[in-house]
């Protein structure tokens, strides 16, 4: 029997008098196993009124016939009543154990990899309150949007971009058919292995090799050619592929908003087509719910076929002030909750926070350097400074990675 349940409680009572009349009274209680209480009251005034009845009944008998006899079932009514304390008892015990199951049960932690303090504890009561109709603060489904930053946020970025790796492994699988770059920088130094990580160039460089290795595609190439590459290609730290270095604690967020109807999207600096060929089976996140970086498209029609190519010509690049402006253009609604970890977050996290109702912004600070990395405001790669020093005045919560999570991966 599962909790909510009703038990029904059918007892039948029959009078005989002289005339050999069967007067049924049929008494049907229903109680809720979960409240105890109401069940011993209902109880109670089960037996005021069959009590009643028998009086009323005896009175009437007496009145028609003087000789009236106590039929057994009389008798058996009688037992039955004295026994009736006795059987609220058997349902304390039975709700009792109920109750204790129920109990249990709701106390299931949806953030086990989190520690308990004010991080936490904000998310959760934060979820509750937006989530919890008779809440002056409850949003309704249809408007619980949150949005997260990938690198940094949701995987690891450090100590360097994984789409940077994808980029330069992509120049020397393309150098064969570009004999020119062994006398053209930046493509030079990427083939000889002289540089190789993003604070190498300067951005003018890195935006060279982003549109050289990205453009000209279609969507479904340029997702393929990272699916393959994500499929051999691992984290020299922790000799873990890319998408097994995601933080644990927060695939248990996105799971925890999920099941309270929040519609989660990506919103990265990285290019959306990059995030998109793993985004849904690594976080759950379908494509169309993933909003970055991105080329102006051609349309192409070749007889019967057509296609979208990436032209070499960047449409945004969605860092800073960029991200809520692609938020409204792509989603038309505010979030309640926005997740970034650094400096080009923070135009989201204040678009989010800004508005009228309950929101909640958060940080991830990297400041464990056993399980991980420790860098913030002293980094090239998700540098953050300025967001900690507002988050207080902002209302943002800051994640220590080192004490508010078990865990990492």
């Amino acid at each position: 029997m599962s909790p909510g349940q009703y038990i029904c409680i059918p007892v039948v009572v029959s009078f005989q008098n002289g005339n050999s009349r069967n007067h049924p009274e049929d008494t049907h209680f229903t109680i809720r196993e979960n409240n105890y209480m109401q069940s011993v009251l209902l109880l109670h005034k089960f037996q005021i009124c069959i009590t009643c009845i028998f009086l009323n009944k005896c009175k009437e008998s007496i009145c028609v016939v003087t000789n009236m006899k106590i039929s057994k079932y009389l008798v058996l009514f009688v037992v039955a009543l004295a026994c009736l304390p006795l059987l609220a008892l058997a349902f304390e015990s039975n709700i009792a154990d109920i109750n204790s199951k129920a109990s249990t049960q709701g106390t299931i932690d949806p953030l086990p990899s989190w520690n308990e303090g004010s991080a936490k504890n904000a998310i959760l009561s934060f979820v509750e309150n937006v989530t919890n109709r008779s809440n002056p603060s409850y949003v309704e489904p249809s408007e619980r949007i949150a949005t997260f930053d990938n690198d940094g946020t949701l995987w690891c970025e450090y100590p360097d971009y994984v789409q940077s790796h994808f980029m330069f492994d992509r120049v020397i699988d393309m150098a064969p058919e570009h004999p020119e770059w062994n006398d053209t920088e930046p493509f030079r130094s990427i083939i000889s292995g002289k540089r190789f990580a993003s604070n190498n160039f300067s951005a003018k460089e890195a935006m060279q090799i982003y549109v050289t290795t990205s453009s000209n595609l279609t969507a479904d190439d340029y997702m393929s050619l990272a699916r393959d590459w994500l499929n051999i290609s691992k984290n020299s730290e922790f000799g873990m592929p890319y998408t097994r270095c995601v933080y644990k604690p927060m695939l248990e967020l996105l799971s925890y908003l999920r099941a309270k109807d929040f519609k989660i999207y990506i919103v990265t600096g990285g290019d959306e087509d990059f995030v998109r060929a793993f985004s849904n089976e690594v976080y759950g996140i379908p494509s169309e719910q993933v909003i970055g970086s991105a080329f102006k498209l051609q349309f192409i029609e070749n007889n019967s076929s057509c296609s979208l190519v990436k032209l070499p010509e960047i449409l945004v690049i969605d860092d800073g002030q960029e991200k809520p402006k692609e938020i409204m253009q792509n989603i038309g609604h505010r979030p309640i909750l926005a997740y970034g970890n650094s400096e080009g977050d923070i135009p989201m996290l204040k678009f989010t926070t800004a508005g009228k109702g309950l929101a909640l912004g958060l940080l991830n600070r990297h400041d464990d350097p056993i399980r991980e990395y420790a860098y913030d405001n002293a980094s090239s790669v998700g540098r953050l400074d300025n967001g900690l020093e507002i988050a207080g005045e902002w209302g943002w919560r800051v994640v220590s990675m080192k004490n508010d999570w078990k865990d990492i991966f």
